[in-house]
């Protein structure tokens, strides 16, 4: 297991939040093998010792611009997560 001594219990206890975005409508569809790669992190977290239960996939971002947080809801979502102590890893 890569990582092996930095991930701890307490990680492991926590949740995960694969956050997968592309900046732009034409990045969504034209893009897809990295929004595919970006899905396909659910199996890192799962290889990495989480349960597949407790990966959270966080894509309502899709097309929205980094520029600003103001539209990003799923960015927001993931930032409460974290604050609450929810998170033991984000990809």
């Amino acid at each position: 297991m890569s990582g092996e001594g930095k991930i701890t219990s307490t990680h492991l206890s926590r949740g995960v939040c694969v956050y997968v975005r592309q900046s732009t409508a034409w990045q969504v569809e034209h893009n897809r093998e990295s929004t595919d790669r970006q899905y396909k992190l659910v199996d890192r977290a799962v290889a990495l010792g989480w349960d597949r239960r407790q990966v959270q996939v966080i894509d309502e971002d899709l097309a929205q611009s980094a520029q600003t947080s103001a539209r990003r809801g799923g960015l927001a979502t993931m930032i409460a997560e974290v604050a609450l102590g929810h998170v033991g890893l984000i990809l």
